[in-house]
């Protein structure tokens, strides 16, 4: 039961995160661009706020039963090159981690006042391009096999 709970958690948590950033890349950012500064400033300021009370809560539920599942497949991991899950598993953690950086470099950028919406738009690409990578490999893990 606690191995279907954490699939569901860690499940839902993914698809509550690549919403997120499926909407703000492909559809927020270009509306915005039609509004003056003042509404867009106002409009991403307000989204802000409430994103990070939200996404906060969304990562760790991802990220504590993403832990939890690698426990669960820890024996695959502990020789990930000796079947094709654990290859993809430990590729896919790998690219979990990667965005964790990416969400860490974030708030180091937005901390230090060095964020710009180039980067922020460049970044959340890259957090994108990632997660449907993840999907593939989550996917993968249980169909390829080489």
């Amino acid at each position: 039961m606690s191995y279907l709970l954490l699939k569901f958690v860690h499940l839902t948590a993914a698809a509550f995160f690549i919403g997120g950033v499926f909407f703000e890349v492909m559809i927020l950012s270009r509306a915005a661009r039609q509004l003056d500064q003042a509404p867009r400033e106002q409009l991403s300021k307000a989204l802000g706020q409430r994103a990070r009370r939200v996404m906060h809560w969304v990562v760790l539920a991802l990220y504590g039963a993403g832990l939890g599942l690698a426990w669960h497949y820890r024996a695959a991991l502990h020789d990930p090159f000796a079947s094709s899950f654990g290859t993809l598993l430990a590729l896919k953690i790998f690219l979990a981690l990667s965005i964790l950086g990416h969400f860490l470099g974030v708030v180091y950028l937005m901390r230090t006042g060095r964020m710009t919406p180039a980067r922020s738009r460049m970044i959340h690409i890259s957090v994108l391009v990632q997660m449907l990578g993840i999907l593939f490999l989550a996917k993968g893990m249980f169909l390829l096999s080489w």
